[in-house]
């Protein structure tokens, strides 16, 4: 056994460090205090002309280890990889648990950023179409897929030719004078009027009577629109490399939603006009023509904040539910509790307990229509105690979404640097 007084010398990665035998028995079970044992000569790599023991490691991180034998503190590096100082201590059988508090803030920190990176960098690239249209022309020769390669590069790839340019500009405008021309149609569907009217409601001294008037010309209009989106719709589907990614895309299936109205609209003629619920259903199913606008980002390249977004939402989801459950108790709490509060109130705006829970969601998310709000001086306080818990409530959820932003957007920043680097050597 070497003597505790003895020195013992180390040369880690070209640098000698030098220290007492009794230093490296601190901890047993340790690589370094093996070398304390007789037969470390033959265990390790021992240089017997220099009387030292040669490890080909990183001479930065072992300072960290070699303070940690002498001051029984261990500290994690601030610009130090967090894999580089796990696999560090793992070599010479040191665990990361030994880490002060202060240093398991920092590494908790990387660790949700090594997440972040990892969650946005393994997602996956979009499909490069044209490459699995050329390997199908490559294996059948057959000249149809050559002519569908180039239909879908010019349906597809807008910045591919003039043409596919000029046909997305034409998509984009044929998408705006469809909600243009929805909303003109809009006007066509009240009529206001002072007569007693079957079935109306009463709407500030007037009566409004549901009056489905079409316009001839402007639903053959809509028709023609809808056609030539059908007629693209259905070409690219069947020009398409992978038919089942191609209809699991969102934008493709908000195109294939869209083509409904009008023809449950024509198909129906002469019975719509009898049912007014089925009317302004396909008014609101309508709707979907203004997210077919979302094919402008076909011709501008997707903002890299709106890329994150996804996935951002994706790592927060129980955060997310677990404020819904907060949220609903709050305004299930309040509701109640402001409504029993205003009972006995003759003018009080809150007749049941579901106007309380709406005044309740109104107030909590700091909205204040102030179409209801509490007379008794208990409902006020209850009303005060509410808002305050809501601006609370909303600001803690704000931070979270803002620090989860952060990182994921810092994630997405690094990998089109990488991005631009391999493009540049390449």
């Amino acid at each position: 056994m070497v003597e505790s007084t003895e020195k013992i010398v180390l040369n880690v990665g070209g640098m000698r460090y030098e220290t007492y035998c009794s230093t490296l028995r601190a901890f047993p079970g340790t690589k370094l205090h093996s070398l304390t044992e007789p037969e470390a000569s033959m265990a390790f790599d021992y240089d017997p002309d220099a009387k030292e023991f040669f490890f080909d490691r990183s001479p930065r991180l072992f300072q960290q280890v070699l303070s940690y034998f002498r001051t029984r503190h261990l500290h994690y590096p601030v610009d130090v990889c967090r894999s580089a100082l796990e696999e560090e201590l793992a070599f010479w059988e040191i665990r990361v648990s030994q880490l002060p508090p202060c240093c398991w803030t920092k590494l908790s920190k990387m660790e949700d950023q090594a997440e972040e990176c990892n969650a946005f960098g393994n997602a996956e690239e979009p499909d490069d179409n044209q490459g699995l249209l050329s390997q199908e022309e490559r294996r059948n020769g057959h000249r149809w897929m050559h002519w569908k390669l180039r239909v879908w590069t010019l349906l597809e790839k807008p910045y591919s030719s003039l043409w596919a340019t000029a046909l997305a500009i034409l998509s984009l405008l044929l998408n705006i004078g469809l909600v243009i021309l929805t909303n003109v149609n809009s006007t066509t569907h009240f009529l206001v009027s002072n007569d007693n009217v079957e079935d109306g409601f009463h709407h500030y001294g007037h009566r409004w009577a549901f009056l489905h008037k079409r316009v001839p010309h402007l639903l053959y209009l809509e028709l023609f629109f809808i056609l030539l989106f059908a007629c693209e719709f259905f070409l690219r589907l069947t020009v398409c490399p992978n038919k089942k990614k191609f209809l699991r895309r969102p934008l493709n299936a908000i195109d294939f939603l869209s083509l409904f109205p009008i023809f449950i609209e024509l198909f129906s003629a002469g019975h719509l006009s009898k049912d007014q619920a089925i009317i302004l259903w396909l008014g609101l199913f309508r709707a979907v023509y203004i997210l077919k606008l979302l094919r402008v980002f076909r011709l501008v390249e997707t903002p890299l904040m709106l890329r994150v977004l996804p996935y951002m939402a994706k790592a927060i989801l129980k955060e997310i539910f677990l404020f819904m459950v907060i949220f609903v108790f709050e305004v299930l709490f309040f509701g109640s509790l402001c409504y029993y509060a205003e009972i006995e109130e003759a003018y009080t705006h809150m007749d049941d307990v579901t106007s309380g829970l709406w005044w309740a969601t109104i107030t909590l998310t700091t909205v204040g229509y102030g179409d209801m709000y509490p007379f008794t001086k208990f409902g006020q306080v209850v009303g005060a105690c509410a808002a305050i818990t809501g601006v609370l409530t909303v600001i803690i959820l704000t931070t979270i979404l803002l620090v989860k932003f952060k990182g994921f957007y810092e994630a997405a920043v690094a990998k089109e640097k990488r991005k631009s680097m391999k493009r540049q050597a390449a």
